[in-house]
C-alpha cells in the first residue's frame, strides 16, 4: 500500500513550442511538508496548476490523494485545498463572514458550521477582528484569513502557492507554526516559495525545477552536501597552535585575526574522525570546532545558474 499523497510520473506541458514542463517525476510522501523551488519561469505554477485540476497536462500521470487528476477531477478536488500568492478573501465582508461563506459553498450544516468558524477563528488568532471588515486586516492577518478558508473543507492536501510573500518576519513565522502544527496533525503540504530558508525551515524534502525538468531533489541537507564547501573550521588559542595547524592539513583557508583555519571535508564521519587524529598526532587542541556546510543559496545558485534574487 501507497503512503504518497502526490505521486507524479513524466508530467509534460507546453504552451504552443515553449515546453514548460519537460517529463517530471515527483513522490510527495503524506503528513510531511514538500517544496518545490525554482527561478521565475522554471514551470512552478504550471506544475501546481495540473496537480490541482487547474490545468491539463500534455503527458505523464498524475495521482492527488490517490486519484487521477485527469479522469477523478471532482474526487481530487474535494481532497484539497489551494491558497494562492495573493489572498483570495473578500475585503467588503469580515473575517468572520468570509470563514461562513465558505462554510455554505461547502454545504455544511448550520450547526456544525458555526463551530467551525469559531474553531478556526481561535486557531488562527481572528477573534478580536471576526467582526472587522477585511478590508482593514493587515497583510498577514489577511493570509491566515486565506488558509482559514481553505481549511474549512478539511482537506487532506494543501497547495500553498508563495504563502509569506510580502509577510514580515513575525507574520511570517506565525505562518511558519500554523504549517508545522497542519503537519502534525497529518496534512500533507506542497509548498512553493521564493524564501529558500522557508524551505530550509519547513521541507521534509526539497525540489529544484529548472527550465521545466527537475536538477535535484532529497532533503535540505542532502542538497547542501552535493555543493562543494563544507568545511570545518578550526579555532585556537595561540600563533603558534595556529602555524602548526596550517602546516598540517593542506588546502586551508587561514584567518589570523581569529586564529582560525578553514578546513575542506565532507564532514562524514570517517573524515572528522581522521581530522582530530591529526591534531592528536600533533598535540594540538582546538579551542573551537564547528562543520559548516553551504545553504540552499548556495545550492540554488549551483544548480540553476541563478541567485535568489533572480528568483524573486
Amino acid at each position: 500500500m501507497t503512503n504518497s499523497a502526490i505521486a507524479v510520473s513524466g508530467l509534460r506541458k507546453a504552451f504552443g513550442d515553449k515546453i514548460v514542463l519537460d517529463g517530471i517525476d515527483l513522490d510527495v510522501r503524506a503528513g510531511t511538508v514538500f517544496s518545490l523551488l525554482g527561478p521565475n519561469g522554471a514551470g512552478k505554477t504550471t506544475a501546481v496548476n495540473v496537480l490541482t485540476t487547474l490545468m491539463k497536462a500534455d503527458g505523464g500521470t498524475v495521482r492527488v490523494a490517490g486519484h487521477d487528476v485527469a479522469t477523478e477531477t471532482k474526487a481530487v478536488r474535494a481532497a484539497i485545498g489551494v491558497t494562492g500568492q495573493f489572498a483570495a478573501v473578500d475585503e467588503l465582508l469580515t473575517g468572520q463572514e468570509n470563514l461562513q461563506l465558505m462554510v455554505d459553498l461547502n454545504g455544511v450544516p448550520a450547526t456544525e458550521g458555526k463551530r467551525i468558524v469559531a474553531q478556526l477563528l481561535e486557531r488562527f488568532e481572528l477573534v478580536e477582528s471576526a467582526q472587522t471588515p477585511v478590508s482593514t486586516y493587515s497583510g498577514g492577518m489577511r493570509r491566515k484569513l486565506d488558509l482559514a478558508m481553505t481549511l474549512v473543507g478539511s482537506p487532506r492536501i494543501i497547495f500553498l502557492d508563495e504563502p509569506t510573500t510580502g509577510l514580515d518576519p513575525r507574520s511570517r513565522r506565525t505562518m511558519w507554526e500554523i504549517i508545522r502544527d497542519l503537519v502534525a496533525d497529518g496534512v500533507t503540504i506542497f509548498l512553493t516559495t521564493q524564501y529558500l530558508e522557508e524551505a530550509d525551515q519547513l521541507a521534509d524534502r526539497v525540489a529544484v525545477l529548472d527550465q521545466g525538468r527537475l536538477v535535484a531533489q532529497g532533503t535540505a541537507d542532502e542538497l547542501k552536501r552535493q555543493i562543494p564547501g563544507t568545511h570545518i573550521k578550526l579555532r585556537f588559542t595561540t600563533v603558534t597552535e595556529l602555524d602548526t595547524a596550517a602546516r598540517i592539513f593542506t588546502d586551508v583557508t587561514r584567518d589570523d585575526e581569529a586564529l582560525a583555519l578553514r578546513v575542506p571535508s565532507d564532514a562524514g564521519t570517517d573524515s572528522l574522525r581522521a581530522l582530530l587524529d591529526r591534531l592528536d598526532e600533533y598535540s594540538l587542541s582546538a579551542e573551537e570546532f564547528s562543520v559548516h556546510t553551504p545553504d540552499l543559496d548556495d545550492v540554488f545558485l549551483a544548480l540553476t545558474g541563478h541567485t535568489t534574487e533572480a528568483a524573486q
